[in-house]
């Protein structure tokens, strides 16, 4: 069996204009009683996301809802204890780059890890819409699970991210995406499955804004109104888009998705980034994190990481299956 778009969940197609973040964790509850609510959840889910595709037919030509929700490592012990994970789920345990066992690197910085059981990724051109969605998966949810963390965002101009640099150049064209964001032949009981990696970023805005542009731009590495890559002798060492790489062994750039939004609440300053990236293999979204934190990317000079988790997004097919008590 191949990779099939048609069967995966929302998880490479446009960014949206509105978009809502929620990470929530299982209440102490009985697992038989979660994994019989979630049983009802992925079927009730999908007729939501439905519902909602009807009720917006015809608002506008940007309109259309997109959905993406999965499950934590934890969250898949406590719901299917019996089955085997998808190959590469994983609890993301942090990133400490002070305490990392490699002398010859003087790393600052650190990614922590943050709690959460179920998280949910939805986007539209309009914001009612949105939170119709959501509003009507928490009257379901809210009797078991508590929230962890809810975040809006918003489409920047031009698709710009909030420190004003056009962001995701480097992601691949949609006609390519499925391929890096989908779970292929390598592990044929998940495939068309995807890893989400979301953590949410907080920025000093006034240290930045009181950069220099010339300067933004060595930080970023490329130019900030044309897009236009800087030559690597121009950037400074731990320029961001040289920090977050990551190469194979035989040298090729591995790819992910990512769907980066910027969220703000100007009247307070609290600004920041939610980094969004789906991928084919989590190992080629934590070796960005780590090349990041060894290379002490510039964008964590002014950063506060508060959140991230890692969570596997099934197929259309798998929660069909979860819905249909099939999993196992």
């Amino acid at each position: 069996m191949s990779i099939n778009p048609s069967r995966a969940q929302d998880v490479w197609k446009d960014i949206g204009e509105h978009v809502q973040f929620t990470v929530l964790k299982f209440k102490d509850i009985n697992p038989q009683t979660l994994r019989e609510a979630m049983e009802e959840f992925a079927d009730r889910s999908q007729a939501i996301i439905r519902s909602m595709r009807i009720r917006e037919a015809g608002l506008s030509a940007n309109s259309g809802i997109k959905v993406a929700f999965g499950f934590s490592s934890n969250a898949w012990d406590i719901l299917f204890p019996d089955t085997p994970k998808p190959k590469e789920l994983e609890t993301f345990t942090g990133i400490d780059g002070p305490s990392l066992n490699e002398p010859e690197i003087d790393a600052k910085y650190s990614m922590p890890s943050t709690e959460g059981d179920l998280f949910f990724h939805i986007r539209d051109s309009g914001e009612a819409q949105v939170y119709e969605v959501q509003t009507q998966f928490m009257k379901f949810l809210r009797e078991y699970t508590e929230v962890v963390g809810s975040t809006k965002g918003f489409r920047y101009f031009e698709g710009r991210a909030i420190i004003g640099f056009i962001d995701g150049t480097e992601a691949p064209a949609i006609e390519d995406a499925a391929d890096y964001a989908l779970i292929g032949d390598e592990d044929p009981d998940y495939i068309n499955g995807s890893y989400a990696f979301a953590q949410k970023w907080r920025h000093d805005m006034d240290f930045w804004n009181h950069m220099k542009t010339e300067n933004q731009e060595k930080a970023v590495g490329r130019e900030k109104f044309s897009d236009l890559e800087l030559e690597d002798e121009d950037k400074y060492k731990n320029a961001h888009n040289v920090a977050s790489k990551s190469t194979s062994p035989e040298g090729e750039e591995q790819k992910i998705i990512r769907m980066n939004v910027p969220y703000s609440d100007s009247a307070t300053g609290n600004t920041g980034t939610y980094f969004m990236g789906y991928a084919r293999h989590w190992k080629v979204t934590e070796d960005m994190l780590l090349n990041m934190i060894k290379q002490n990317d510039f964008l964590l000079t002014f950063s506060t990481i508060l959140s991230g988790q890692l969570f596997f997004i099934p197929s259309r097919d798998t929660l069909a299956k979860i819905a249909d008590g099939e999993l196992d």
